[in-house]
């Protein structure tokens, strides 16, 4: 009987994020692959410590215990550059670690990023930015994720999730009006606007698969009212009013929804990151997330005019 992962949230994730793989990145790019190679069968009993989205995606799976075991909610599938020899230490830490990760993909040399529709994956993370900016570039929902000092509680259960909007869960298309015609032209524009819903960004479909477990978490309160929700979405945003109506509205059409908004016009995002404390949080500029990734797991989604290279001069 096939599996079908139509139904469910299903992530993709290297090496590279799930885990630290500092030493061994070093020994590939002082000595080659050979040297690389000949490393990992050495190492192959040693445990890969924690990455940054190790936390992420532990919780993430967790919520798995809201389903029948044989039909779980959440999927993670390795994607990785990694041949399958090479691998085999990626898949005895994730044993060893307890992480109910089974299926992965090994692509010697090559980014795995083209299987992702394949495997149905509304996201793909990695700490190796020219693949994420690849996997961007053909259109698919990828993020670079960023090297943090933030040390995780392994007794919170909750998982929070943070995300930017613009460029993000939304298009880039207003985020190009201010740009091009700076805050007040930006602010007409969403108000001429308001009704229209925004085009989709590259997250919005993982947001919605993040809404399918709430929703689920919502039918088992119901049943037992002691049970406490253990997923919680923000929202924070660059936005104040009246800009952040569209926001609202577009959610709404899109029958999407996530428990807090933070519309900051201009604020420090880490200064509230600090006090939200997410999990991961998700932006497509790297002048919020330089503030943010030393306290907060950080994602680069790098996508959008913000992210376009200006054109050559001469």
């Amino acid at each position: 009987m096939k599996y079908d992962l139509s139904d469910r949230l299903v992530i993709g994730i290297a090496s590279s994020a799930l885990f630290d793989l500092t030493d061994c990145d070093a020994v590939f790019r002082e000595q080659g692959e050979d040297a690389y190679r000949a490393y990992q069968e050495t190492h192959l009993d040693d445990i890969l410590e924690q990455g940054v989205a190790f936390p992420f995606v532990r919780r993430l799976l967790s919520l798995n215990d809201l389903a029948d075991p044989s039909d779980p909610l959440v999927e993670v599938i390795i994607l990785s550059r990694n041949d399958p020899d090479t691998g085999l230490r990626v898949m005895r830490s994730i044993a060893a670690h307890g992480l109910p990760i089974s299926r992965a993909v090994f692509r010697q040399g090559r980014s795995p990023h083209r299987f992702m529709p394949a495997l149905n994956m509304s996201l793909f993370l990695s700490a190796n930015g020219s693949d994420v900016r690849e996997a961007v570039a053909d259109g698919l929902p990828a993020g670079h994720v960023l090297k943090t000092k933030r040390v995780d509680d392994d007794a919170d259960r909750e998982l929070r999730i943070a995300f930017d909007f613009d460029g993000v869960v939304a298009d880039d298309s207003s985020e190009r009006v201010y740009q091009d015609a700076g805050i007040d032209a930006f602010r007409a524009h969403e108000v001429r606007n308001v009704t229209t819903a925004h085009d989709p960004g590259p997250l919005k479909d993982f947001l919605a698969g993040i809404n399918r477990i709430q929703r689920r978490e919502e039918e088992e309160r119901r049943q037992d009212p002691s049970c406490q929700p253990r997923l919680r979405v923000s929202l924070v945003t660059a936005r104040d009013a009246p800009a952040h109506e569209r926001l609202v509205r577009s959610l709404k059409q899109w029958g999407l929804r996530v428990n807090d908004a933070f519309f900051l016009g201009g604020i420090d995002k880490a200064t509230v990151m600090r006090a939200l404390d997410p999990h991961i949080f998700f932006d497509d500029q790297v002048s919020h997330l330089n503030g943010t990734a030393p306290a907060t797991p950080s994602v680069h989604v790098p996508f959008g005019v913000v992210n376009t290279p200006p054109p050559a001069s001469g």
